[in-house]
């Protein structure tokens, strides 16, 4: 059993659950759009991804926070996947990502594009 990210009810009142498949993309979900130093006892868990919407918007910072979110997503769920390719792009104040990756229980091989905006104010 896996619980849903994000945490919800489901109708019957109890935890949400997903399927394996889709809990893997939530971990990468989660990972990706944490900042490091937001969790305790794992000050250095996330990519700082989030960052990039605030950011100027230049090709040296999007291949920085790209490698950054690589070497994140090896460390932290290359137990659990092979990632194949990962593409981050930025346009105004919107940050979208493409993360192409293998799981390796199933073998399943999936791309899953993950967006974030800026809150407006």
């Amino acid at each position: 059993m896996n619980i849903d990210f994000p945490f919800h009810f489901d109708q019957r009142g109890r935890t949400a659950t997903t399927s394996y498949e889709d809990h893997v993309r939530d971990m990468i979900e989660e990972l990706l759009f944490t900042n490091p130093g937001e969790r305790v006892n794992h000050p250095d868990f996330g990519s700082g991804l989030l960052q990039m919407v605030f950011a100027p918007n230049s090709p040296e910072v999007a291949a920085a926070l790209q490698f950054t979110a690589q070497a994140a997503l090896q460390r932290y769920l290359g137990d659990i996947i092979d990632l194949q390719s990962l593409e981050v792009t930025s346009q105004d104040a919107t940050l979208s990502v493409a993360v192409k990756y293998v799981i390796k229980l199933t073998g399943d091989s999936r791309t899953e594009n993950f967006v974030r905006s800026a809150p407006s104010s």
